[in-house]
């Protein structure tokens, strides 16, 4: 242990200029040290992760259920909702970086620089995703109001969420406190993932209005009483996802609220003395040039994308391939309830075993659940025993990419101290990659329907359909994982790389005491010296 924590000090070290290192010898610092760490509480812990909930309720609900809320409730024929699944997502990555240069030009306020984002962004969004799920009286403008309301409301949750993420790095300057935190805004966001997929999934799964037999020429006689049942059960269908808007709505305020009481912005005594952030498309060309984060990107890039299909045709995949037309919110809820009891072991596993070990077993633990998937019959009791398996892993695929992003923000300072201002391009072109991939990606799916044969609202679908389902949610994620986790392996942060960077920063911080700023609230305030 003793040669362990040596061999570290001196990697530090030759990070560090000597004034720096002469500076944190210094025994009168060294005594201040404990008085500069700020701890947070619990509460304030919970606060903050509660503020995550409102984007994973509302991205849930839209990422598993609005493609067959398209295709079979509003009857949005295939191509035009590929149209606005496609649109909808990639307007949404574009709001990411533009929201954040909109946030690295703000000023500091009495509620914080990212503060009153949240605050003003919340009340608009509940009211564009509330008209989502409005089914509007003309027919021949329907794909227009969706794919108008899905833009709106995502450039209104965007506004929420970026500066939410970026807030992980304004709670505290300690890491081991940031990792804590971020532990507990995953448990709370895969909470509220399964908050989401129970209200959505219970609400509309009582309502759901019954598949259509496609006539044939014998059923001809009977055809006008069925359909005037389907619409009256149609109806029924609508009003239910209403419902589930309205309630998700009154999630999303009560989160925002306790998120704006509950924690505080945190700012240094030092930054008002400081110059304005670097120019956005400066701070862009250094983040994008910085190694570390260009492969972390691209590795969870693959395994994000591999995720979202799965869940974007889940739904159709239980309704048509597997034939669980009435059991699919269930299964959707096993596998939520198993990623959120999972989400505080693989914060323990990557405490005691590093982040990247973390890595290659959870997002891997996914492969073989999806190949038996691919290859089992509708047999129900193996595909919930599949689903509460593929939450272990779905765990994984959430808590660690926000929890390496920090480490790389830390890793930018100590090779940039001079810039500043560049959390949000962080993590808004983090989200930007992610959303743009995930776009295209749900857009060409619902395309494959389309040329596949998909039929709206049928009791069976066609093998064509079936078939390219299976591709869909089984062997294309198997293959997106399996690249992604290739391209891990060139990323160099490792747990040792992290103790360095940490001894690093801390040496910066004990520089900056003795220049007369002391207590800084967050990482990027190191960068000051």
């Amino acid at each position: 242990m003793a040669k362990g924590e040596g061999s570290e000090s001196g990697s530090a070290a030759g990070l560090l200029s000597p004034s720096i290192l002469q500076a944190g010898e210094r025994p009168a610092q060294v005594k201040k040290e404990p008085k500069k760490k700020q701890h947070l509480s619990v509460c304030n812990k919970l606060c903050y992760a509660v503020g995550g909930a409102p984007y994973q309720v509302t991205g849930c609900a839209l990422g598993f259920f609005l493609q067959i809320y398209l295709l079979d409730v509003a009857l949005v024929d295939p191509f035009s909702a590929s149209i606005i699944l496609f649109f909808g997502r990639a307007w949404d990555a574009f709001t990411d970086p533009l929201v954040g240069f909109c946030i690295s030009k703000s000023s500091w306020t009495r509620l914080g620089r990212l503060m009153p984002w949240i605050i003003f962004s919340t009340p608009l969004a509940v009211v564009a995703y509330f008209l989502i799920w409005f089914v509007p009286d003309f027919p021949r403008g329907q794909a227009l109001w969706y794919l108008i309301f899905y833009c709106l409301f995502e450039t209104l949750v965007t506004c929420f969420h970026v500066p939410y993420s970026a807030l992980t790095m304004f709670i505290s300057t300690e890491q081991s406190e940031r990792d804590s935190a971020t532990a507990y805004r995953m448990t709370v966001e895969v909470l509220g993932t399964v908050l989401g997929t129970a209200i959505q999934g219970q609400i509309v799964g009582q309502a759901n209005a019954p598949c259509l037999q496609y006539p044939s020429d014998s059923a001809l006689a009977s055809e006008s009483g069925n359909r005037t049942h389907s619409i009256s059960s149609l109806r029924q269908t609508q009003n239910a996802y209403l419902l589930a808007a309205g309630v998700i709505a009154s999630i999303y305020i009560v989160c925002a609220v306790i998120l704006t009481l509950g924690v505080r912005e945190r700012r240094g005594p030092c930054e008002t003395q400081q110059a304005e952030p670097m120019p956005f498309f400066r701070g862009l060309r250094l983040v994008m040039s910085h190694g570390p984060y260009v492969k972390l990107i691209a590795a969870f890039l693959f395994t994000s994308l591999a995720f979202m299909l799965v869940e974007g045709n889940f739904a159709l995949f239980c309704t048509y391939t597997l034939g669980f037309r009435n059991e699919f919110q269930n299964l959707l809820l096993a596998i939520m309830l198993s990623a959120t009891f999972t989400i505080p072991l693989w914060q323990w596993f990557l405490t005691h075993f590093g982040k990247k070990t973390a890595v290659y077993i959870g997002i891997s633990s996914a492969v073989p659940f999806l190949i038996l998937v691919a290859l089992i019959e509708s047999n129900l009791i193996v595909t919930y025993v599949v689903a509460v398996a593929a939450g272990v892993s779905v765990a994984a695929a959430f808590l660690l990419p926000w929890s390496m992003l920090p480490d790389v923000i830390d890793d930018f300072h100590l090779k940039h101290p001079h810039s500043h201002g560049t959390e949000p391009i962080f993590f808004s072109f983090y989200v930007f990659f992610t959303k743009f991939a995930s776009g295209v990606s749900l857009g060409i799916s619902t395309l494959s329907l389309d040329f596949a044969g998909y039929q709206s609202r049928g009791c069976s679908q066609p093998p064509s359909v079936k078939f390219t389902l299976k591709m869909l949610v089984a062997l294309t994620p198997i293959a997106l994982i399996l690249l992604g986790l290739l391209l891990f392996k060139l990323y160099p942060i490792d747990e040792e790389k992290r103790r360095q960077n940490k001894k690093a920063l801390q040496a910066l911080r004990d520089e900056a005491s003795s220049s007369g700023c002391s207590d800084t609230d967050s990482t990027e305030l190191a960068s000051i010296l």
